[in-house]
């Protein structure tokens, strides 16, 4: 096939989180060239004109759809797929809705509710407290932006609905806005990646992430550091495990079925992953549902297909299959 790789513009000096699509669109490319396709490379900015003329001359067969941001702001990633849905050309990963839904984190937990899926209570601003009565501890998270932009352990708070209201309306001109608490859920994190295929998508291995010997007090979170600062404690202390004693196999089959509903209810496509958080009683807690995740041969997707037994050429050929 004849294919065009799309990615976000990287600007020279740029942040890891932002870089690291680079990395990917490399391996990436690697692995189409690989499986026989001819695949041209097209980094993408704010210029969606620009974009629409590259494919015009390329006449690709699909796009593999790498895109995470436009000009540095998450909040615009589902504006390519659109713009392919508008052109008609066929592309990987989640179709331009599913991107909006999912990327704004707040719509994308009311809609959770909305198909009796679990997620932590929030609170935003103007919405006030949703979701029930929380536990008074809160994590503040941006809106749009992923890769964990904005967290660290100051994130972690302590308050009632009314004062974080305050220091949400603070933070309004703060990069990452609009912001918004979730409840902080002392508890166990999993991811839980998806992958598509021509049965309907699988759900592979479920992976921990474990907080080792974090002193008392410290925030468990999968912050900024943990993924982006390799010298940091909470990179080295941040580890990822697939292996679970049998008392952990009811767990882990919620843990499946509730990511298989979320493919269902937001219409994924390509590949996905879910992050849970467990709370005291046991009950998984969907934080967020990640669409077309990060591709690194370091990262979390990777090496759910490594414990699978599917090599990264398979998967991206089921990636390039599942486009639609």
């Amino acid at each position: 096939m004849n294919l065009t790789l799309v990615h976000n513009a990287v600007p020279e000096g740029a942040p890891p989180d932002e870089a690291d699509v680079l990395a990917q669109a490399a391996e990436v490319r690697a692995a189409l060239e690989g499986l026989g396709h001819r695949v041209h490379l097209v980094p993408c900015g704010l210029d969606l004109a620009a974009l629409e003329s590259a494919l015009g001359l390329q006449a690709p067969d699909a796009v593999f759809n790498m895109v995470e941001s436009l000009g540095g702001h998450g909040k615009l990633i589902h504006l390519v797929p659109a713009l392919l849905e508008a052109l008609q050309v066929p592309y990987t990963g989640c179709p331009a809705d599913a991107v909006y839904l999912t990327s704004h984190k707040t719509l994308a937990k009311e809609l959770m509710v909305a198909a009796c899926l679990p997620t932590p209570a929030w609170v935003t601003v103007p919405q006030g407290h949703v979701g029930g009565p929380g536990s008074g501890k809160w994590i503040i998270k941006s809106t749009w932006e992923d890769a964990s932009v904005g967290l660290d352990d100051d994130a972690v708070v302590t308050g009632g609905a009314g004062s974080l209201t305050s220091l949400l309306a603070g933070r309004a001109g703060v990069f990452g806005a609009p912001w918004f608490a979730e409840e902080y859920v002392e508890g166990r994190e999993f991811n839980l990646a998806l992958l598509d295929g021509p049965d309907g998508p699988r759900v592979l291995p479920p992976a921990e992430m474990r907080f080792l010997d974090y002193p008392e007090g410290k925030p468990r979170i999968v912050g900024y550091a943990a993924k982006w600062h390799e010298d940091s404690f909470e990179y080295s202390h941040t580890v990822r495990t697939f292996d679970f004693p049998r008392s952990d196999d009811a767990l882990l089959e919620e843990m499946v079925r509730l990511s298989l509903e979320c493919w269902k209810a937001f219409g994924l496509r390509g590949w996905a992953r879910v992050d849970f958080r467990v709370d005291a009683s046991g009950r998984p807690l969907i934080l967020e549902i990640n669409v077309n995740p990060c591709l690194s041969p370091d990262a979390g997707f990777a090496a759910a297909l490594a414990r699978a037994g599917i090599s990264f050429s398979q998967a991206i050929g089921r990636i390039v299959a599942a486009a639609g």
